[in-house]
């Protein structure tokens, strides 16, 4: 016998609820599986979620190597070139290097859809320091103490090792390119390197190379003189400047009698210098004033007495504690000029000469004492005014006491005696320095050390500080054809505008450029030197005799063949062999004369032919202003025949910013804040923290930034464009959902659309016609966020919402589903051809979803929308309905009782409605309102309302037509018509018929029995 069961009132209705309720949801459910079946339900293979290690695979050959070469060859537009400035072939790839190749990829890509030839060749850089670097790394030696084909061999093979993975880690970008050797260059293939070798040799011809020893910026890290474009500079160097004394030699006359019975009133008369480079004290070889400016004698308390500038001398009684100061008389600078004064460490040297105060207009007053220490050694300004008072020359008559390592030598001697043992061997910008300092204090020339901090060069690829000293050096003149340089810029379009300023005043403020490095691993200057004399030849007959040469056996043969075989004849004297005459010049070119000469790669080919410019377009980071974009042009002005116009190799020049840290920081390796473009692609080793986003995720984030500014990326960066690619995928799934297989459907014509899809297409007109100009114009986040609007507020938010209903419960064959479906159909291969750019592999899914023939989506062309489809009508029409909904909306939001909308707060939990199909509403137009603006079309599109408000049914009534019945619930608005003082009243109120089992909507007579519409479509 079973226990009895025994339940309290209260456990008895919560049994009797949730019977009741189960009972409720059975019932719906049975209803839902019931009609299932005949529900045209969106299907499709196209996954609504992917791995991108999986789904970008298939697709990665098709969209990248095979189109390259398909549309090389099948391409009957006009020829687009896409100039690859060369990355360098040195470590793995960084976001800078992806987003560079991804921004080019969407140019090219772009203009394949548009039916041209595309023309883009991979590069790399492959000559100097730090591949030369990593190889001796890799050989475990020093550059020093290791032959120097040993070097160039390892350097060879370690940039080739590098272009090779690189290569590989571009291909996960989804780069379209050929990747063979043969669609390549290097700058270390012969055929480019002799390419480069004529264009120097056209500069030879024209005079524009030559050979100086003069100061030039020089890195002891790198062990070479370096460009102007290979310096960066910092805000933050520290420097130990020094205030330090030169004593007036009172044996030589002065000119004038004045200032001669002044000084020599005087147990001693001092000249007052500050430098900020204390170690080139030892190659002083003369101090300058302006003629132009007043000079005081002044008298301290401590018993100084010197010269300096008027306008200092208040700054500097205080600031170097001269107590209270006397000017004994002022003089103007042409009056000190040639005056004599005896060097700084005059008692350590064993013998010395006077120097003389020269005159200097860089000379100012702002800072320092007014008088400045000349090392024309070891400063441009320097060698300049001693150069134009015919001081030195061109020749080595300079004093230099620093060796290519930055250390000074063994003839510093010559200046500070047997105390050049406190200084040979020593670092002149550390330890050297600071044994100066000791050394002016024994001297007693020293008043004051003062450490400062100021904006100082580096070496861009060591990050080590570089000295200005005196080698000898080849140059090219700018001078003569940087004017022809500017000319040639005219017809150039820059992106963004303002970076034309950057690259033309980089160009005015140029007057030569130091082509020459003391590196082992590059193209060499083919010069001659006298052994006798060290003198170079370097013209026009040398050289060809040099290139014919290196034409038949290569570059190599410079280095390792004997040098006989390239003396010319000419220069060969009796008695004497080649040998005992010449050597080879060890000196190779810079990297950026290397690569600047790539665009002769494009002229060879012939793409000069009937073309104003080689180039369609060059795209490169901002630092290319002083590098690549210049070396270009100025390689190529300065070798084309005099007799014709100054033409830039390039038509456009794009530039893009930093990518920085999801904080605005520089990413650096001492932060920790590298992000790796593969991690993005191909996750970390921590997918939690590190998923794969796959190569179209990277590729939309590039689009979507201002790349011609710095930008920023990070996990929140990433997460929110993943988000971005995953509403425009759902939104291509929807699509494809209800055309793939409905291929054979009759399209409805453009007359018979509706508003809605009229609206649509004008939007979807819009968006081409954005994209169209975005890409064109290279502003490619405005192409993006058009995208994304459009298919997240008007496909989404909007169509989608509002057309469920018609396309799942309509039947196939009516015209309201086949409207919906023409417009859809549109719409998916319109937003496919915007988005393939920059998401190729997606769009290339989308269409192997469509068309499974194993064709690319670039393989059909772009047709642009007809203008026809522009519809400013429908626009207007739609915003004013689209104002009508926004209340109804919120009438709607009300109903379901959300606390946010609720007019009234003791209302706010009232939930009268769950689902906004349970609901119908009236539009109330006010009596004797104006029937030609809003009224008349919401009465001409009543039948639509229903669909737009996603309700069972709407309906457009005047005043007088409201009846007198009372219905359970009703919520009211107000909607002030445009244009007038009046207002149409919104209502809302539950559904006057019953709930359909099929479609859901409340339009069945009765419950249980479908509504007309689905009755006839399981009919028919």
């Amino acid at each position: 016998m079973r226990p009895a069961i025994v339940l309290s009132r209260r456990s008895w209705n919560r049994r009797v609820r949730e019977f009741s309720s189960t009972g409720a949801r059975f019932k719906e459910q049975v209803e839902k599986n019931a009609y299932k079946d005949t529900l045209s339900l969106p299907k499709t293979s196209f996954p609504l979620r992917t791995n991108p290690l999986q789904s970008e695979v298939p697709f990665r050959e098709r969209t990248g190597e095979k189109l390259y070469r398909w549309q090389w060859k099948n391409a009957k537009g006009p020829l687009f070139v896409s100039h690859d400035g060369p990355p360098y072939a040195n470590g793995n790839l960084h976001l800078g290097h992806a987003l560079n190749k991804i921004l080019k990829d969407i140019i090219n890509r772009f203009h394949i859809s548009m039916g041209r030839k595309v023309n883009y060749i991979p590069g790399w850089d492959c000559h100097g320091l730090p591949i030369e670097n990593k190889a001796l790394q890799e050989l475990g030696q020093d550059s020093s103490n290791t032959p120097a084909g040993t070097i160039r061999e390892a350097a060879h093979a370690t940039a080739r090792r590098e272009i090779a993975s690189q290569k590989e880690q571009f291909k996960h970008f989804g780069i379209m390119a050929d990747w063979s050797d043969e669609s390549t260059y290097r700058t270390l293939d012969p055929a480019y390197e002799l390419r480069q070798l004529r264009i120097f040799q056209k500069m030879v011809e024209k005079g524009l190379i030559y050979r100086h020893y003069r100061p030039v910026h020089y890195s002891p890290s790198s062990r070479s003189a370096l460009a102007e474009a290979e310096l960066v500079y910092k805000d933050v160097h520290v420097s130990h400047s020094v205030y330090v004394t030169f004593e007036v030699d009172k044996k030589v006359p002065i000119k004038n009698p004045i200032l001669q019975e002044l000084v020599s009133a005087m147990p001693s008369v001092k000249l007052l210098v500050w430098t900020t480079t204390p170690w080139t004290l030892t190659a002083n070889m003369g101090i300058a004033v302006n003629p132009e400016m007043t000079y005081s004698i002044i008298s301290g308390e401590n018993g100084f007495v010197g010269i300096v500038a008027l306008e200092r001398v208040t700054s500097l009684a205080a600031f170097l504690a001269l107590g209270t100061v006397e000017i004994i008389g002022n003089v103007q600078g042409s009056d000190l000029i040639d005056i004599a004064y005896t060097p700084i460490f005059a008692p350590l040297a064993p013998t010395f000469t006077s120097l003389k105060i020269v005159p200097a207009s860089h000379v100012t007053s702002e800072s320092g004492t007014g008088l400045v220490h000349c090392a024309p050694a070891h400063g441009a300004e320097d060698y300049h005014a001693f150069l134009a008072l015919g001081l030195v020359s061109a020749s080595k008559n300079m004093i230099c006491h620093v060796d290519g390592e930055g250390k000074f030598t063994e003839e510093v001697a010559d200046v500070v005696g047997a105390s050049a043992t406190s200084l040979i061997g020593k670092d002149v910008l550390n330890d050297g320095s600071r044994s100066i300092v000791e050394l002016l204090k024994q001297v007693d020339a020293l008043v004051k050390v003062q450490r400062i901090k100021h904006r100082y060069p580096y070496d861009w690829k060591t990050d080590k500080p570089i000295i200005v000293t005196a080698t000898s050096q080849w140059f090219a003149d700018l001078e003569g054809i940087k004017d022809n340089a500017l000319c040639a810029l005219g017809n150039v379009s820059f992106f963004p505008p303002q970076s034309r300023n950057r690259l033309e005043s980089f160009i005015r403020s140029r007057s030569e450029w130091c082509i020459s490095r003391q590196r082992v691993w590059g193209v060499p200057i083919p010069a001659l030197h006298r052994l006798d004399s060290d003198q170079a030849v370097l013209d026009t007959a040398s050289l060809d005799h040099i290139i014919s040469v290196i034409e038949k056996k290569g570059v190599e043969h410079w280095w390792n063949g004997p040098v006989d075989d390239f003396v010319p004849p000419a220069l060969r004297e009796e008695g004497r062999t080649t040998s005992e005459t010449w050597r080879k010049g060890t000196d190779t070119m810079d990297v950026w004369f290397d690569s600047g000469t790539s665009w002769s790669m494009l002229r060879e080919v012939g793409f000069g032919e009937g073309r104003e410019h080689l180039a369609d377009v060059c795209l490169e980071g901002s630092d290319q202003h002083r590098g690549w974009f210049q070396s270009q042009l100025l390689t190529a002005v300065s070798s084309a025949p005099a007799d014709t116009p100054s033409i830039s190799p390039y038509a456009t020049l794009i530039t893009h910013g930093m990518v920085l840290d999801q904080a605005g920081k520089k990413m650096s390796k001492s932060l920790g804040n590298i992000i790796s473009p593969l991690t993005i692609v191909l996750g970390g080793k921590d997918s939690k923290r590190n998923p794969a986003y796959g190569a179209d995720v990277l590729r939309l984030w590039a689009a979507t930034v201002e790349y011609w500014r710095d930008m920023s990326i990070g996990p929140t960066v990433l997460a929110q464009v993943a988000e971005s690619m995953r509403k425009i995928r759902n939104s291509a799934r929807f699509m494809l959902g209800f055309i793939c297989d409905n291929t054979s459907f009759q399209r409805v014509p453009r007359e018979e659309l509706g508003l809605v899809e009229r609206y649509v297409m004008h939007e979807l007109y819009t968006l081409e016609q954005t994209a169209l100009e975005g890409y064109s114009s290279y502003n490619f986040p405005k192409v993006i966020n058009s995208l994304t609007n459009f298919a997240n507020i008007t496909l989404s938010s909007l169509y989608f919402d509002i057309t469920k209903d018609c396309l799942y419960a309509n039947s196939l064959s009516s015209l309201e589903r086949r409207a919906v479906v023409t417009v859809l159909e549109q719409a998916l291969t319109t937003m496919t051809s915007v988005l393939a750019p920059v998401l190729p592999h997606l769009a290339e899914e989308i269409h192997n979803t469509r068309n499974s023939d194993g064709s690319s989506v670039f393989m059909i062309p772009w047709k642009p929308l007809s203008s026809e489809w522009k519809n400013e009508q429908a626009a207007n029409d739609m915003a004013q309905l689209l104002r009508v909904r926004g209340v109804v909306l919120l009438l709607l939001e009300r109903a379901r009782g959300n606390k946010s909308a609720a007019a009234d707060p003791s209302r706010q939990n009232q939930k009268l409605i769950k689902s906004s199909l349970e609901a119908e509403v009236d539009i109330i137009l006010p009596e004797g309102a104006d029937r030609t603006g809003l009224g008349a079309l919401l009465q001409r599109e009543e039948n639509f309302l229903k669909t737009l408000f996603i309700v069972s049914d709407a309906f457009v009534i005047d005043e007088g037509s409201l009846g007198t019945s009372a219905p359970e619930w009703l919520l009211t608005e107000t909607l002030t018509i445009p244009g007038s003082d009046e207002e149409l009243a919104i209502r809302i109120r539950p559904a006057s018929c019953h709930k359909c089992p099929r479609c859901w909507t409340y339009t069945a007579p009765t419950d249980d029995e479908l509504c007309p519409r689905c009755n006839d479509t399981i009919k028919h």
